[in-house]
């Protein structure tokens, strides 16, 4: 994209930025209509927009059309779409919510290892924008059959209750039982919310600087361009199995414990990442990077709900996934330009990895502040999914 736009690296990170930023508040707003009128209905709005946003890249000309295109795609692709899908699986499942995100993700984990490869690939037979234009015609095939016929919102559509179970789990039974109001009221309100929001996103800022300049940081460090893009594959292996650690781990613990511990294995993968200088190194770094990133991708899906409930979240999950997405806006501008200033990869890569040291330490601060609502939901949505169960 450098070399056809003629756009410095720094110019392509400051859109990339600005768009993002601007999407960000989309997803904010999708989460809210998903309240309102079920993820299934929004899954269906961001699948048709993302191939529509695909589109719109393909044909992008001028900094005013990439601004626009970066904010479609990030907002419909990586906010809307994991937003919902993860409201689904938090509707879905209670005392299995944690393993159920760890299944749910194993689409993510197998696009970041196929499609890296698949469209350098396509790219060499065609052009970076055709590229994208195949792209939006797979999302369309891929997910809308599926949200139309497959997608509900909820168990209680269908007669069900969550995990498959025959009668309401018990933690929203003793919530019932205790008048607990909604936990999502006043989230937004608090303290909690906004630094467990802003530690949890400093991953998002500082693993998309890498991710963004992956092949240029592998390349100044002495690796081909295609072993640097080959990397996503045992990145993305890892990852998978990481992931259903991460499932038992959250599942088990509190999510802010098992932040602060991958927090310092991010920590010990960007020490890895600066010693780069042959495959092997490079194939450590990225196994590290997979593990760190399959248990946070847990982390990030099921904090909320296991703070807030069902009730309401799709609130405070698109709050959330703002802030994520706002934060990995941030973070391949400040690398390219700590690169422009040092000369070198290195420093910029251990400055942004420190922000992780901080992160643990704030979101461990707030960790006394934590809602009360026994792990899952209100009284008022206990009310509304037996209401569901009876029609």
């Amino acid at each position: 994209m450098i070399e056809d736009t003629g756009f410095s690296r720094t110019e392509i990170s400051g859109l990339y930025a600005v768009g993002t930023g601007l999407s960000a508040l989309m997803v904010f707003l999708v989460g809210r209509l998903a309240d309102k009128y079920g993820a299934r209905m929004m899954l269906l709005f961001a699948a048709t927009g993302l191939g529509l946003a695909c589109f719109g890249m393909a044909f992008a000309v001028g900094p005013i059309a990439f601004f626009f295109a970066f904010a479609a795609l990030r907002a419909l692709g990586q906010g809307s779409m994991p937003v919902n899908g993860t409201l689904l699986v938090a509707q879905w499942f209670v005392n299995y919510r944690g393993r159920a995100m760890a299944i749910m993700g194993i689409g993510g984990a197998l696009s970041n290892a196929a499609f890296p490869t698949i469209s350098q690939q396509l790219i060499n037979m065609f052009s970076w924008r055709e590229t994208y234009m195949i792209l939006g015609v797979f999302v369309w095939v891929l997910i809308l059959p599926l949200a139309i016929f497959v997608v509900r919102n909820r168990p209680e559509d269908i007669g069900a209750y969550p995990d498959g179970a025959d009668e309401i789990p018990e933690s929203e039974r003793r919530a019932a039982e205790a008048g607990t109001p909604p936990g999502t009221a006043n989230a937004l309100k608090t303290l909690f919310f906004w630094v467990v929001a802003m530690s949890i996103g400093v991953p998002s800022m500082v693993g998309t600087a890498y991710v963004f300049h992956q092949i240029s940081i592998l390349t100044d460090f002495g690796l081909s361009a295609s072993l640097a893009a080959g990397l996503f594959v045992p990145f993305a292996l890892t990852a998978t199995g990481a992931s259903f650690l991460g499932g038992y781990l959250v599942d088990k613990f509190n999510p802010i414990r098992v932040y602060t511990a991958n927090a310092g294995l991010f920590v010990i993968a960007a020490i890895v990442l600066v010693f780069v200088s042959n495959p092997v190194l490079g194939f450590i770094y990225a196994g590290l990077m997979g593990l760190f990133q399959g248990i946070q991708m847990i982390i990030m899906n099921t904090t909320w709900a296991y703070f807030y409930g069902r009730h309401g979240l799709g609130k405070v999950q698109g709050a959330g996934s703002m802030t994520n997405i706002a934060y990995s806006a941030i973070g391949p501008l400040p690398l390219a330009a700590l690169h422009g200033f040092f000369g070198d990869f290195r420093p910029a890569i251990l400055i942004l990895a420190s922000l992780m040291i901080v992160s643990a330490i704030a979101v461990n601060l707030v960790r006394n502040r934590a809602p009360e609502t026994d792990n899952d939901t209100s009284a008022s949505d206990i009310e509304e999914g037996s209401n569901d169960h009876a029609e």
